[in-house]
């Protein structure tokens, strides 16, 4: 990280496994068995969680299938969904199915957390949808 990063960046939160969203995140149990670890269901609790938990301004989820494996004829690789939230604001969502191998998918979703940050920050109200 960049020097005084801490003073914007308090924290983040890896959970690969449905357990650690649900202890971490408070993901509910309920809805993992209902639509899955990646749904946008799921990634809305998941940002919401880690604004309880951290207590901070905006956050940000992504869960996905980044592959090579893990895809499903309804879930193939590539599927990401990301969700984004703020104390103040309102949560939103979306899905993308991101082309390439596992690091163009990965990259292309860091692209698309990031941006949807920046348009939050900068008060873009088209991006909240």
């Amino acid at each position: 990280m960049i020097s005084g990063s801490s003073d914007w960046f308090d924290r983040g939160f890896i959970t690969y496994s449905n357990l650690a969203k649900q202890q971490m995140l408070g993901v509910s149990g309920q809805t993992l068995a209902a639509h899955g670890a990646v749904s946008e269901p799921t990634v809305r609790e998941m940002a919401a969680g880690a604004l309880n938990t951290s207590g901070a301004q905006v956050a940000v989820a992504v869960s996905g299938v980044a592959g090579p494996t893990g895809g499903t004829p309804a879930k193939p690789v590539g599927t990401v969904c990301f969700a984004w939230d703020t104390i103040d604001g309102t949560p939103r969502s979306e899905t993308r199915h991101l082309e390439g191998d596992r690091e163009a998918v990965r990259r292309q979703a860091v692209i698309v957390a990031l941006q949807g940050i920046l348009e939050i920050l900068d008060g873009d109200d088209s991006a909240q949808r």
